[in-house]
């Protein structure tokens, strides 16, 4: 059940799972169901990636492996841990920085992970969980933790779970209108479709 205080009214119809999509802070801590999360990796798996090299890498602890789940908590900066620790899940994304093919660089590996990161939060919200997405890690912290080898990079974490009754927010979820970014003819200047 969205959270009514969290709903968007979108400019244009669009999924649900993409209007119902928040960011929470509060997480009831419990497990999330493994056949939840296999899912959330499953929509991952089949992003769309540049020469379907499929950069993404990701590091994935739950709150019932209490030595995993301080592990994962510990690679997020301070502000970050205070909050996500409440969460069922954490992940650790990295991108494979060059391709398999050629090991030419790979100067999306980065869009690719966000565009995995995507699918899995669509997927986590039409099944009633929450992702909330960040960029406060300590990539060195990861690297050694996790024994990341040369040629791949720490991008994100990302913590999933069900959101926690909150205080209600009254500020509105807003967006940037389409034409202040979508735009035709000259860079500035919106597209007359929008």
């Amino acid at each position: 059940m969205p959270d009514p205080n969290k709903l968007t009214v979108p400019d244009h119809p669009i999924l649900d799972c993409l209007s119902q999509r928040y960011s929470p802070y509060a997480y009831e801590p419990k497990p999330i169901e493994p056949d939840k999360l296999r899912a959330l990796l499953e929509a991952a798996r089949w992003s769309a990636s540049s020469f379907n090299e499929q950069p993404w890498r990701f590091v994935l602890a739950t709150r019932d492996d209490e030595t995993a789940w301080q592990a994962a908590l510990g690679c997020l900066v301070e502000a970050n841990q205070q909050w996500a620790q409440h969460a069922g899940a954490l992940i650790l994304t990295l991108a494979k920085t060059n391709f398999t093919y050629n090991d030419a660089p790979n100067r999306v590996a980065i869009h690719d992970v966000g565009l995995a990161a995507g699918n899995l939060s669509a997927q986590a919200t039409a099944l009633g969980l929450h992702v909330h997405q960040m960029a406060g890690i300590d990539g060195d912290a990861v690297r050694s933790t996790y024994d990341v080898p040369e040629g791949f990079e720490p991008v994100t974490a990302i913590a999933i779970g069900y959101a926690a009754d909150a205080e209600p927010d009254d500020k509105p979820r807003t967006r940037k209108p389409l034409s202040e970014w979508v735009f035709g003819g000259t860079f500035g200047q919106t597209h007359p479709l929008v």
